[in-house]
Formats: structure tokens, sequence, C-alpha cells
């Protein structure tokens, strides 16, 4: 694997900022967070794992459209 070379002046990767978007924007409204049932109510059926994926690969490729200014 690539070593990540970080620089003295502690500037980041945009790669590294999408990311990190990416996991804030993911935990705080739930996205691809399974439901789990409540008591007296029939939860709605999940989503597939390939769906969740390529939820999260489009919220990354957002986040890295915002991270780069366009």
């Amino acid at each position: 694997m690539d070593q990540v070379v970080s620089t003295g002046n502690g500037s980041r990767r945009n790669e590294d900022i999408a990311l990190d978007l990416l996991k804030f924007v993911a935990v705080t409204t739930g996205v691809a967070r399974p439901t789990a049932p409540s008591t007296g109510f029939v939860a709605t059926p999940s989503s597939k794992p390939e769906d969740q994926v390529t939820q999260l690969l489009d919220l990354y490729s957002r986040c890295l459209r915002t991270v780069a200014g366009k």
C-alpha cells in the first residue's frame, strides 16, 4: 500500500477531508444504518447491502466535489 506523506504544514489531501465529511454526514443522518424493529411496529424492509454501498459511494463523490469546490 502507498505510504501517505504528510507535509509539515498540516495540509491534508482532499480525499481525506471528503472521507471525514462522509463519516460525519453518515453518522449524523444515519445513512446506510439498518433499521431495528420496534415493539408493536413492523419495520420497513431494509435496503440491500449493494444499495447501501452505492448510496455511500454517491455520498463520498458529492463530498469530494464539495471539498474540491466544484
